[in-house]
This record gives C-alpha cells, sequence and structure tokens, in this order.
C-alpha cells in the first residue's frame, strides 16, 4: 500500500494536508498515533505524504468535528457514512424564523451557492455586495455570511465541493467582509476591543464577522489577524488599553491549545481586561473556562456589550 502511495502523484505532504483540511499537524500525528488513521506513507526524504483518498476522508472529519462530533467516535467509519453523517448534521441547524422567510433566504443562499460552483467568483462577489447594501452590515453577517460558511462547509464534506472552491469562496468572503468593515466608521467608544486567534488557529472568516458586528456596535476595534503568539497579544492588549481581548476558535484545535492559551491570557491580562471567546470549538461549551466569556453565537456579541457598558458607565 505504501509502495503505490509513494508512485502516485495524488498525495498530498503534511503541510498540505494540514492547509487543506484545516487539521493540524499535531492533530494529524496523535490521531495517526491513536485510531490508525490516517495512515500515511513516505517520501524519498522520510517525509510523511497522505493519499488523495485519506485527504477526502480527513476533510469529512473536519467539518463532523466543527458540528460536535467526537474524533474517536467517527473516524473509523467509512467515507460514504461519514458523508451521511454530515448531511444528516447539516439538516439539524436551526429552525428558520418562518417558513416564508426560510424559503426566500434559501433561494438566495442557493443561488449564490450555484456562483462559486460555476467558478463565476466576479458574479457572486458583486450580487454578495448588492446583498450587503440592500441589507445592511448586521443582517448580512447574520443571515447571508453565516448560513453560507455552513452551506459551504456541509458542501465540502460531503464532496461536493473541491478544495480550491472552498477556498475560492473563503478569499472572497474576506475580500468582501474586511472591505465592509473599513467602511464602518470607527467611533471612539469603548469597550476598546482587540480581536485575534492563537497561533494554532489559521481561520480568519469569523473573526471578520465578529469585527463587524462590534464595529456596529460601536466598539473601538483593533484587529491583528489571526495566528498571533500569546505574548505578543499580552503586549498588543497592553499598547491599545483594551477593555476586551476576543479570539475565535474553530472545532479543528486541540481542546488543551484552547484552554491553556486561554488560561496563560487569563493568567497575564490585567484582571480589568475581559477575554471573550468565540467560535465552533466544543470545548468551550463542554468546559467554559473560569472568567471567560463564551459567546455562543454571533447574537451573544450585542449582549455582552450592554452588559459591559451598564458594568462600566461613562462617568
Amino acid at each position: 500500500m505504501n509502495d503505490r502511495s509513494l508512485s502516485s502523484p495524488l498525495t498530498r505532504n503534511i503541510a498540505a494536508v494540514e492547509r487543506d483540511t484545516g487539521l493540524t499537524k499535531d492533530t494529524l500525528r496523535v490521531w495517526e498515533r491513536r485510531y490508525g488513521f490516517p495512515s500515511p506513507g513516505r517520501d524519498a526524504f522520510g517525509e510523511r505524504v497522505y493519499p488523495i483518498d485519506q485527504v477526502d476522508k480527513l476533510r469529512t472529519l473536519r467539518r463532523l468535528m466543527d458540528a460536535g462530533h467526537r474524533p474517536g467516535k467517527v473516524i473509523h467509519l467509512p467515507i460514504e457514512q461519514l458523508q451521511a453523517l454530515a448531511a444528516e448534521t447539516a439538516s439539524l441547524s436551526a429552525a428558520p424564523r418562518s417558513l416564508a422567510d426560510a424559503n426566500a433566504e434559501h433561494d438566495d443562499l442557493e443561488r449564490y451557492l450555484t456562483m462559486v460552483r460555476a467558478h463565476q467568483m466576479e458574479d457572486f462577489r458583486r450580487a454578495l455586495s448588492q446583498a450587503q447594501l440592500r441589507l445592511g452590515m448586521e443582517r448580512f453577517v447574520l443571515e447571508i455570511v453565516a448560513p453560507m460558511n455552513r452551506l459551504v462547509g456541509d458542501a465540502w464534506a460531503r464532496g461536493e465541493f473541491e478544495i480550491f472552491e472552498e477556498h475560492l469562496y473563503t478569499e472572497s468572503m474576506q475580500v468582501l467582509m474586511r472591505s465592509a468593515v473599513a467602511a464602518i466608521p470607527q467611533p471612539a467608544q469603548t469597550p476598546r476591543v482587540l480581536l485575534t486567534t492563537i497561533p494554532q488557529e489559521s481561520h480568519g472568516l469569523g473573526l471578520l464577522m465578529a469585527e463587524a458586528l462590534l464595529a456596529l456596535e460601536g466598539c473601538r476595534c483593533v484587529s491583528l489577524g489571526v495566528q498571533t503568539p500569546v505574548w505578543d497579544i499580552l503586549r498588543a492588549a497592553d499598547a491599545h488599553r483594551a477593555d476586551v481581548v476576543a479570539l475565535s476558535f474553530s472545532a479543528v484545535l486541540n481542546p488543551n491549545q484552547i484552554l491553556d492559551a486561554l488560561g496563560e491570557l487569563r493568567a497575564k491580562l490585567a484582571p480589568a481586561t475581559e477575554i471573550w471567546a468565540g467560535g465552533n470549538a466544543p470545548i468551550l461549551r463542554r468546559r467554559p473556562p473560569a472568567d471567560i466569556k463564551v459567546l455562543a453565537d454571533l447574537r451573544d456579541i450585542a449582549t455582552q456589550i450592554r452588559r459591559w457598558r451598564e458594568a462600566h458607565p461613562v462617568e
């Protein structure tokens, strides 16, 4: 089996697998040791190489982890069962506001998805820009971007999206979101919020969505982008006199990495500086860290801001 993997051009090295699946190198090695999957071959230099069918299965496993499944429970299932489970999980999303609203929203989202599948990215960006102007930023984030992310992720898990198509979607959405966020006036209001992710977290779209909603609430936002070392987060929080450090976590991160980073930040940040943690990482809901505000949903942002301002009235 290893000989076939070595001779086939359809393999990926570990760095490419990390980039294409969102699973860290550490996670891949731990799964290999603990579960016997993935089972890479070796190239001429002794480095791991992964057959493309294993990469496809890893992509589906990542989506199931995003939905809260534990890897040990599903990793040994065949790809067909995993894809069926991903489709079933996707169908159990939150109930729509009303049947009429759901149908109208669904039609728009399917139209955008069709554009991505057809690689009509200019049309896709133009349609989203029009939707943002029509709906306003808050509704655009909550009613278009968030459900589109789920749709694309579900299609990706079922093998209906190629890796490059998912990357095209993410890049296009990030370009649009950055432009929209930059257009929001930056008032000198509090709280001052520093946004970033820890070094192991490369997913930045959720961070942009949070920044947009924070800016709309009148917060002063400073974004460091993704993958900022903890020490630099601490230095930036001090330099910008941050009232809140907001962090986004995806489900693919090792839970211990999340808890360790949050624990170190809490121990070293000024006690008055709050830490808000959001995203899809199940550990945040299963074991909420002490003295950390866990935001289960983007809609929680407004609630947390109101709470913070009530506790810090302007004198």
